[in-house]
């Protein structure tokens, strides 16, 4: 399986808990949003099903597991002692039509018979919740029950990226594993590798971009960012006092054909007005902070109740040029 980079001590700190005899039943693992939590959560689970299938097999980060068959299983959802809780499709029969806003309570009751016998291949099994978050009310308060008496060796990865609105509760029983932002220079060569046709000035913009989250940059890639980029700076450096490049940017984000560079626009510019207030002092500063609370304002309702693009872009531009004061 694929070497996860990046936060080697938090890592490491998870394979010496799992070779103890004392491992936590329940890890929380936090952090920003595409730095690789689930990724760390799915190699660790092949790493801690394989030993416990074989102890011969060392518990550690860097130990290759190519060709093993719990590992190989894993890797395809076929391992029985293996489960891993997400949003499902909205609809089954269209996959391609969109997620489920949240991990229902009947995922959660699917886990019972599973819980009811005995793990088939070691004294492990490994139930991953990706993520935590994600989880309806009720589905949390299930959830619950299963960590209050955890079966016998269940191993709950609970994956995180807003904690502090988690049920306190369920923060209580975990054992917390953070994941901090990657570097630039360690985004940059994931991109490298994950994007081997992106040029420099492509690879630069999305490290920017992506401020320390791998899968958010790349989720930007394709979409020529740097363009979206440069509108928006000449909006906040001139005020764009005729409205020509807040039309501009509008006309071009605003059709349905562009939706993804639209969504990613409604990313960045809160960002972007967030790194203008870093530069900034006394009343700038306090022009800079109000724009950031309205701009994270408009994505919000733009999202939530799906708002006309270009006219949002529009009122998003007009926020942009107060930095221009």
């Amino acid at each position: 399986m694929t070497q996860i980079i990046g936060n080697g001590r938090s890592q490491a700190a998870f394979f010496t808990a799992a070779a103890s005899e004392s491992m936590p039943h329940t890890w929380l693992i936090t952090g920003p949003e595409g730095i690789g939590k689930a990724s760390f959560a799915r190699a660790a689970a092949a790493h801690v099903l394989a030993h416990a299938a074989d102890p011969h097999i060392p518990l550690a980060a860097d130990v290759d597991l190519s060709g093993n068959a719990i590992a190989s299983q894993i890797a395809s959802g076929s391992h029985p002692d293996f489960r891993v809780l997400e949003r499902l499709p909205k609809d089954a029969k269209k996959p391609d039509g969109g997620l489920a806003r949240s991990i229902k309570v009947d995922q959660v009751r699917e886990l019972q018979p599973m819980f009811a016998t005995r793990p088939t291949y070691s004294n492990r099994r490994i139930v991953i919740i990706d993520s935590i978050d994600d989880c309806e009310r009720s589905a949390a308060n299930a959830l619950l029950k299963n960590l209050e008496e955890p079966p016998a060796g269940t191993i709950f990865l609970l994956i995180s990226h807003s904690p502090g609105r988690l049920l306190p509760t369920i923060r209580s029983r975990c054992r917390v594993l953070r994941f901090d932002a990657l570097d630039d220079g360690t985004v940059a060569a994931i991109l490298r590798r994950h994007l081997p046709d992106a040029d420099a000035d492509e690879i630069e913009t999305l490290v920017h971009a992506g401020k320390g989250s791998p899968g958010r940059a790349i989720a930007f890639a394709g979409l020529d960012l740097a363009a979206i980029e440069r509108e928006v700076a000449l909006i906040a450096k001139s005020g764009d006092p005729n409205n020509a490049i807040r039309s501009r940017l509008g006309s071009a984000l605003g059709t349905k054909a562009a939706q993804p560079r639209y969504e990613a626009f409604l990313e960045r510019a809160p960002s972007f007005i967030a790194e203008c207030a870093r530069d900034r002092q006394g009343h700038a500063l306090r022009t800079a902070l109000d724009a950031y609370r309205d701009a994270r304002s408009l994505c919000d309702a733009a999202l939530g109740l799906s708002l006309d693009p270009q006219a949002t872009v529009f009122e998003m531009g007009g926020v942009i040029a107060r930095l221009a004061d």
